[in-house]
């Protein structure tokens, strides 16, 4: 980690995501607020996941596949529509944020931030795994918030 910082004026970090962030409601991204990101960053990648899907689904789910945030970027807001930025796709099979959705229980859900010291060439059907291999050696530093959301 470092000093950079990822919250959510939505939800404090292990507390519940507001229910209308959720894939069966508003399947709107909650706002998301950065902060001390390395001055030599030259872009900003995050991955929101859930990985308590493994066992109903197999996998680490994932909701929301971005990157080439701009380095300057203090606040993601609610409902953002990224101009500068690339979305890859989620396991929903779309592009774009997919909200919570757990099947059996309460899950937790991690928004993990990437600050990056180059941008990335990744096709716009890349998602995590592609996403994660085009950052290994990359990461200048991280943050992480995390919320949970009920079945």
């Amino acid at each position: 980690m470092g000093s950079t910082t990822l919250e959510s004026p939505a939800f404090d970090d292990g507390e519940r995501i507001p229910e209308e962030y959720g894939y069966a409601e508003d399947n709107t991204n909650p706002p998301l607020e950065i902060d001390a990101v390395p001055d030599d960053a030259e872009s900003l990648a995050l991955i929101v996941d859930d990985p308590d899907a493994r066992e109903p689904a197999g996998k680490v789910w994932d909701h929301w596949v971005l990157w080439n945030v701009p380095p300057e970027t203090g606040t993601i807001p609610e409902g953002w529509d990224p101009i500068e930025a690339r979305e890859g796709m989620n396991d929903f099979g779309e592009r774009g944020y997919g909200g919570p959705n757990p099947p059996d229980r309460e899950h937790t859900y991690r928004f993990r931030l990437f600050a990056l010291d180059t941008t990335v060439e990744l096709e716009s059907d890349a998602d995590a795994n592609d996403l994660e291999s085009a950052i290994d050696g990359h990461v200048l530093e991280q943050a992480k918030l995390e919320g949970t959301y009920p079945a």
